[in-house]
Parts: C-alpha cells; sequence; structure tokens
C-alpha cells in the first residue's frame, strides 16, 4: 500500500477508546482524512466520563479476579501479567503525547496511588496470602507487600481499621505503584489532540442512524445533525465504532456477518460517595476486595480515593442495577430494540445460563441505602449514613455472544473487539478493563485490520511505544527501563 494513498475513516463515539484510536491514526498516518461523530455535547460524556468509573488503572496490581484460584489450589497469574503489560503499554503512549505536547499536564488525569488487596475470612486470607506468594517473585510485582500484622493494616488504611472487630481473620497486600486515572480528563485531552489536526474532523450532536456498503467496497454512513435534524452521508474506507453501550446497536446495523448472534446486556452501576475532607484524608489508595461467592468479577467491591477536577473523594462499590438503557443518556427501549432473529436464541440461553447473575442484578437494584451503607461497613466499619450519598455512575453492556468453548449466549466480560471479513469495519465492545487497556485495544486493530501497512508503520509505533513487538513480560531490564520513562514523564514519581 502507497503512503501517498489517503484514506478516510469514521469514528463513532467520542469516549477513551475512539479518541485514543484516532490518536493513534493522527500519529501513524497523519495524511489519512478522520471524521468523528458522537450524539452528545462533548467527548468523554458516557462511560469514559470522570465519575462515570471508578477510575482504577488497572494494572492487576490489586484486582483479585485477574489471579484465579485453580482447582488444585494454584494460583494462575497468566492474566495479571497481560493486565500489567497492556497497562504498561498504555502509559508508553500516554507519555509519547506528553513529550511531543500533544497532550498537557499529565497529573490532571493520572495520579500516583497504592493498590491494595483486602480480604476477610480464614479462607480468603489464605487464598491471598498464596497469591502473594505466587507474585512476589515476577518483576512485574517484585514490590508487592503482605501483612495480616493489625498495627501494619492501620498504617496502611487507618479509615478502614477503626472500630473493626479483632476476631475475623484478614490480612491485605499492597503495591504503592498504582494510579487513579481521570479518565474523562484524559478522554479531553485526546479529543483535544484530535481537533488541532488539519485532516480530522469533530462533530458533536451527531447521531449516526445508517450504514450501506457500496460494490467498491466504500461505507455510505448516514449521520443526523441533531440540532437540525437533517441527515447527511458520509463516505468511509474504514468505520470504527467506539460508542460504549451504543456499539452492539451500531454493530447490527452495519449488518456485517460478525454482527449476528450477539447481544449485550445493560447494567447500571452506582457508588457511595464520601466528599467530607476529614475522612478522605484518612483513606490514601484504592483497596479492591473478594467478589462474593458466585457473583461475576464486576461485583468486587473496593473503596477508591478519587482525584476529579480539583477535588478529593471516597468512592465505594460497585452496586449493580438492570435497566433496558444501553447508555446513560440512552433509551428505555435500547435493549428491546436490539433483540432480533439472529439473536434471540443467543439472548434467551444468556439468561436461562445466567440465573444468579440476574437474581444478583435484581437484589442490588432493590437495595437501600441501609442496605448498601451495611456492605460499606465491611470495609469502612464506623461509616456514618450522614456522610455518604449515592452516585449513579456509568453504564455497561456486557457482551453475549455464541461461541465453540462456551456453547450458545456466553457472557464475555472484559473488552472484545469485532471486525468485519473485508477488515473495512471494526467495533470495541464491552467494559472493564477497556479503558485502561485502551491502547493495546488500538495496537491490536491495527495489527489484525492493516497488515499491509505494518511494515511502514512499525518505526512510528515503536518511537511511540518502545516496547512495542518485546515481551514486557520476559524481558525484565526493558520492564523496568520503560517504566521509570513513564513514570518520570507522567510525574507519577512526585505525591
Amino acid at each position: 500500500m502507497s503512503q501517498a494513498e489517503s484514506k478516510n475513516v469514521i469514528l463513532i463515539g467520542a469516549g477513551v477508546l475512539s479518541t485514543t484510536f484516532g490518536s493513534f491514526l493522527k500519529e501513524i498516518q497523519p495524511d489519512w482524512n478522520i471524521k468523528l461523530f458522537e450524539r452528545l455535547d462533548g467527548p468523554g460524556l458516557e462511560s469514559s466520563y470522570d465519575t462515570s468509573n471508578a477510575g482504577t488503572g488497572h494494572a492487576a496490581l490489586c484486582e483479585l479476579n485477574y489471579t484465579v484460584e485453580q482447582p488444585d489450589g494454584s494460583i494462575d497469574v497468566e492474566k495479571a501479567k497481560e493486565i500489567n503489560e497492556q497497562f504498561e503499554i498504555s502509559k508508553q503512549f500516554w507519555s509519547h503525547l506528553v513529550k511531543t505536547n500533544a497532550i498537557e499536564n499529565p497529573r490532571e488525569f493520572i495520579t500516583p496511588l497504592p493498590h491494595i488487596s483486602f480480604v476477610q475470612g480464614v479462607k480468603n486470607v489464605q487464598f491471598l496470602k498464596k497469591r502473594y506468594e505466587a507474585l512476589k517473585n515476577l518483576p512485574m510485582f517484585s514490590d508487592i507487600e503482605y501483612t495480616e500484622d493489625r498495627d501494619k493494616l492501620a498504617q496502611w488504611m487507618p479509615l478502614m481499621m477503626e472500630g473493626r472487630s479483632p476476631h475475623l481473620a484478614i490480612a491485605a497486600s499492597k503495591i504503592d505503584k498504582g494510579t487513579d486515572v481521570n479518565f474523562g480528563e484524559l478522554t479531553r485531552k485526546l479529543a483535544s489532540n484530535l481537533e488541532t489536526h488539519d485532516n480530522a474532523e469533530l462533530f458533536y450532536r451527531h447521531e449516526v442512524v445508517g450504514f450501506q456498503q457500496r460494490a467498491d467496497k466504500k461505507w455510505e454512513v448516514e449521520v443526523r445533525n441533531l440540532d437540525t435534524d437533517n441527515v447527511e452521508t458520509h463516505v468511509a474506507d474504514y468505520i470504527f465504532i467506539g460508542a460504549g453501550g451504543a456499539a452492539i446497536p451500531l454493530l447490527q446495523k452495519t449488518r456485517i456477518e460478525e454482527s449476528k448472534n450477539l447481544g449485550g446486556f445493560p447494567i447500571s452501576g452506582a457508588f457511595l460517595v464520601c466528599n467530607k475532607p476529614e475522612i478522605v484524608q484518612q483513606h490514601d489508595a484504592k483497596v479492591y476486595g473478594k467478589e462474593p461467592p458466585g457473583t461475576p468479577p464486576m461485583t468486587v467491591p473496593h473503596l477508591d480515593r478519587r482525584y476529579v477536577r480539583g477535588k478529593e473523594s471516597l468512592l465505594f462499590g460497585p452496586f449493580a442495577a438492570i435497566g433496558p438503557k444501553f447508555l446513560k443518556h440512552g433509551s428505555n427501549l435500547d435493549l428491546f430494540r436490539s433483540l432480533n432473529r439472529d439473536n434471540l436464541l443467543t439472548m434467551a440461553a444468556a439468561g436461562v445460563k445466567n440465573l444468579s447473575l440476574v437474581k444478583y442484578s435484581i437484589q442490588q437494584m432493590l437495595m437501600k441505602k441501609e442496605d448498601r451503607m451495611k456492605e460499606l461497613r465491611r470495609f469502612v466499619p464506623d461509616a456514618k449514613d450522614e456522610d455518604w450519598d449515592l452516585h449513579i455512575a456509568g453504564k455497561r453492556v456486557q457482551v453475549i455472544k455464541d461461541t465453540q468453548e462456551h456453547g450458545r449466549g456466553f457472557i464475555q466480560f472484559g473488552t472484545e473487539v469485532v471486525h468485519s471479513k473485508d477488515h473495512t469495519v471494526v467495533a470495541m465492545l464491552g467494559e472493564s478493563p477497556g479503558a485502561s487497556t485502551s491502547v493495546s485495544v488500538a495496537l491490536e486493530i491495527i495489527e489484525q485490520n492493516f497488515p499491509d501497512y505494518l511494515e511502514q508503520w512499525s518505526g512510528k509505533l515503536k518511537e511511540m511505544i518502545p516496547s512495542y513487538g518485546e515481551s514486557l513480560i520476559e524481558d525484565t531490564k526493558l520492564l523496568n527501563k520503560v517504566r521509570k520513562a513513564s513514570a518520570d514523564t507522567l510525574k507519577l514519581n512526585e505525591k
């Protein structure tokens, strides 16, 4: 492929995934034309918004669902290594953008913060100890600490130890080099970076309503201006759907083969939030616990210090609720409109297979504040009702699909990339840890859909991501080098 052969690219949605991929394209192929369409008033107003998520820089430092105990009692650490590497890749790209002045003031979107795993009960303490033993000799996690000593625990998380019963077995592990990430601020910075690009146009309050692929493989994309109600047609060589909960309905409208037997189940998130400085100052960490037995990974309780637009707060959750909207600013008809003859059996099978998840979601939805406070007091024994308020966060849509391995109606936890056979349509579906690993998602899209361009792009990719093409899991020297460089550029050595 000739570098002189300019292409037209349409990005749908102005969240962290679309703006990350757009920023990638701006760097590696600046002569391509980019148009981004977003139905809301600005970037990052849905799941990427500052307070629509917990802001965890997911690096598997404290998230126990990435280190699963096997039937033989051993701890599988492979997923933890993979997630950690992906977050290091994200930090390298963000550092590149800071160093080249594409984005400024990194401390506005990323703040150093210890990550702690906290468990209660003899069985969970045994699990955490085994997890610590499995991680401590791995270079990625070599600075992990573990303790069952209550005085040490009181130093790590004083708010959580005050008033705690001395009789229950408890333990924690800690890694100091975690982060709190304001993905809303990051998304706004990435969108602003795109706006400075001569070959990029960003359209807000514009909703994509239809697709038609021509004989020459190009796509005609119908877009409605929500202010004028006019519908215009834009032509694209490539379409990238990074529209959060709306990605599945949009993918279905393309009618590509890969959109069949695919559905989504929307789940709302809610958190208890404390803004009182005298309480906030007592908790300087993100503390993740163990998910309740029989529940999915998204139910992991955690207590987080948050840094958002100069304000500090504490956040506890998540509490789930089911509802038919695919987006926080969506329609109550979203779920029903997504059902069709291609995915009806898939969705029905998922419902039958996951009755416990449906039951859990209904129970969560029926919770009163006193029920939520009871859950909080497992983390903060002395928590008072008047100090905490309920905050409704963003929506996540769990991808449901048919697979050979799991059969019909499998619920996919995590980020899913779907692309057409001709590589002209790519959709980014799913949820956590998508925001933290957005750069790896962008790389996956490039490698899977642009094989003819990889050779000419490889030099720029290596410049943006120094570890590109190499393994941070295997190469400890390279891991330490890129970690230090990212920490210096992103000011993660300064508290």
